[in-house]
């Protein structure tokens, strides 16, 4: 690798802002950035769990007639911490328990500055071959901690939907058009992607799932074999590593059993639960991720990045180039050398800011066994949530076991409204969030606990104060009724 020097004399000519800003000044501000990140982390634990603005409120506050002068930067970062970022769900309080949390952490952070600081882009590798390095190393890293082979490819997206999405075309180039099975458990952005993608209706077979909600392998094979008689041709299974609701986690080695003898692609959705693998009880509930022909990670969730990060790795070798393979002669840069790699072949994605900093710079701040331990700290903290609430059986009762960082549970006889309400005055309240939901016909209470942070007292006060009736608690020093 050849580096140059940097010419002082050329930063005379230029001044450093685009636009006019000082640097020093620019130093000041970002100085006072950091501060008010930091301050804000340190002290996360006594905000609310979540925070919604109306529209009308947050529009006379934040607001104005379109600037044609400056304005002052340290009345627009006030504005921007106090009210606008502080009105929306904290994924990284230690008592957001709703949908899957994202709690980020500093080292990450500093990543995702530095990156955006560098205008990093990672798109070509000749116009970015610095970030596209990172965001090979980083995909050879998750390669290595979820069982993938050598040869296996990756790219990084904004998340689960993209990133399924992507799997979906590249499937779809490699088997074209057929049958897809997945359940009524499976992510509804799945469901979404392949209606999208021009699937027919009756080509997308969501199967009812088993009374532990795992797709059932019965229903399965008689689909499969009710298609073919029917002259339908099946393509894809669409197995999931931690469902959204439940936690729970497919029959992968089995699905992975009948994708071999049957010639089908086969997806898994690990987006929140797919991290938990590198654990070695999280393992035993994800055994047969490694077999996935292509496989979905939300690095923003139990991996501790900033929105946003997804992933997919695919098994087979060439296959995201051969499907989103484009060469106009305006993107033709210069002549690829061997191991050189055009992200912007991987996926819909063109202009691509690099994702991978963030993600580079926290596995080598932290070390993979740290990660082990938070994740692990996850799952047992909705062990220790399953345990606390079967200790209350006069009030509750436990739908689903603790897996993998969720456990749904319910009121004795409680209906869909007073779960519902239940959860919206906890939400009201500041102290926490959880969320309401259904499991098929079912109405339940889910927490799902991978915030490192997160300690035994949050899950006793949460749950004790669901119980209660919160609307005559006093919560954070806050009358809520």
């Amino acid at each position: 690798m050849t580096t140059r020097k940097i010419n002082p004399d050329h930063a005379l000519y230029y001044p450093a802002d685009t636009l006019g800003l000082e640097a020093e000044e620019m130093r000041r501000l970002g100085h006072k950035v950091v501060d008010l990140v930091v301050d804000r982390l340190m002290h996360k634990n006594v905000e609310d769990a979540v925070l919604t603005g109306s529209p009308a409120d947050l529009m006379a506050v934040l607001g104005a007639p379109l600037p044609n002068k400056p304005m002052d930067p340290d009345a627009s970062l006030a504005l921007l911490a106090e009210v606008a970022l502080r009105h929306q769900q904290r994924g990284d309080h230690p008592r957001y328990f709703a949908r899957v949390p994202g709690p980020s952490s500093f080292a990450a952070v500093l990543g995702e500055w530095l990156g955006t600081g560098f205008n990093a882009i990672a798109a070509s590798w000749a116009g970015g071959s610095g970030p596209a390095t990172l965001e090979l190393i980083v995909i050879e890293w998750l390669k290595q901690l979820m069982g993938f082979p050598e040869g296996s490819e990756g790219v990084l997206v904004s998340g689960g939907s993209h990133a399924s999405l992507t799997a979906f075309s590249v499937a779809r180039s490699v088997y074209g058009k057929g049958v897809v099975y997945l359940t009524d458990q499976t992510h509804s952005s799945l469901v979404r992607n392949l209606r999208e993608m021009g699937w027919p209706k009756q080509h997308i077979r969501i199967l009812e799932s088993d009374e532990n909600y795992k797709l059932s392998m019965e229903c399965l094979t008689r689909a499969i074999g009710e298609d073919r008689a029917a002259g339908r041709r099946p393509v894809m299974i669409i197995g999931t590593a931690g469902t959204t609701n439940a936690g729970t986690v497919d029959p992968l080695h089995e699905i992975a059993d009948i994708c071999q003898q049957e010639d089908l692609w086969f997806h898994v959705d690990g987006a929140y639960g797919g991290p938990a693998a590198i654990t070695q009880q999280g393992r035993q509930y994800l055994s047969g991720i490694e077999r996935a022909d292509s496989l979905v990670l939300d690095p923003h969730k139990w991996l501790f990045q900033p929105y946003d990060v997804g992933c997919v790795l695919v098994r087979r070798p060439g296959a995201l180039e051969h499907c989103f393979n484009m060469n106009p002669e305006y993107l033709k840069d210069v002549e690829a050398s061997a191991g050189e790699v055009d992200f912007r072949n991987r996926s819909l994605e063109l202009t691509r800011r690099s994702r991978a900093v963030k993600l580079w710079m926290s596995l080598r701040t932290y070390g993979i066994e740290r990660f082990r331990k938070a994740i692990n700290h996850g799952i047992k903290l909705a062990e220790f949530a399953e345990a606390y609430l079967r200790s209350r059986p006069e009030t509750w009762e436990v739908i689903t076991p603790a897996q993998i960082g969720v456990v749904c549970f319910s009121l004795n006889n409680g209906t869909p409204r007073q779960h519902a309400a239940r959860a919206k005055a906890l939400s009201d309240s500041g102290y926490a969030c959880v969320s309401s939901t259904r499991l098929k016909d079912r109405s339940v209470l889910r927490l799902c606990t991978i915030n490192p942070l997160t300690t035994e007292d949050d899950i006793m006060g949460t749950i004790d104060h669901l119980e209660t009736d919160i609307g005559c608690s006093t919560i954070l020093g806050r009358n809520c009724s």
